[in-house]
């Protein structure tokens, strides 16, 4: 039996930051790996109709394809999940303008969306399972966004091989959020 929580630093990125990889496993040998590096959900084994375990998540081996990729594979999604038109909204009568990366739209938060973050983590065992907390604060006007916002996103696999994930967000001024994996 594996140890229910284990953290290997992966690699670092070209501007020194360390992105550590997170795996999760529950007592049946089902397992999750996840990325500090926007909180991609790298791989998940479980076993399939003859016993036999395999990744069954569409991502990448290694972490330099997450980094030069246009996809968000098991990427945490945001400022604002979806596109923006023409990168422009207004909040209670003031304009804002975003970062345009899709033509003229903002799309998943812009070109360094939560999927280009690095977040900081904390794991520790539950008596459901295992879990990982990964928290990043974006600030006030990060891609033209208003308001710091602080995120944390919960990942808990379950001794019944239940993956949960729950996001929750904060504020200091009006803005828009919708967050998604």
């Amino acid at each position: 039996m594996n140890a229910p929580i284990t953290m290997k630093p992966l690699s670092h990125l070209p501007d020194g930051r360390m992105v550590d990889a997170y795996t999760l496993t529950n007592v049946h040998g089902v397992s999750v790996r996840i990325l500090t590096y926007g909180g991609a959900i790298q791989s998940i084994r479980a076993p399939d109709r003859d016993g036999e375990m395999d990744d069954i998540v569409l991502g990448y081996d290694h972490l330099e394809r997450y980094l030069e990729s246009p996809r968000y594979f098991g990427c945490l999604v945001g400022r604002y999940a979806g596109r923006i038109a023409h990168g422009q909204f207004s909040i209670d009568g003031r304009d804002y303008d975003v970062d345009r990366n899709e033509g003229g739209s903002c799309l998943h938060g812009g070109r360094l969306g939560f999927d280009k973050t690095v977040w900081t983590a904390k794991s520790q065992e539950t008596r459901v399972g295992a879990k990982l907390t990964l928290n990043h604060v974006s600030p006030d006007g990060d891609m033209g966004f208003p308001g710091e916002l602080a995120v944390q996103a919960v990942y808990e696999l379950t001794r019944g091989n239940e993956l949960r994930l729950e996001m929750s967000a904060t504020t200091t001024a009006p803005t828009v959020v919708n967050l998604t994996n």
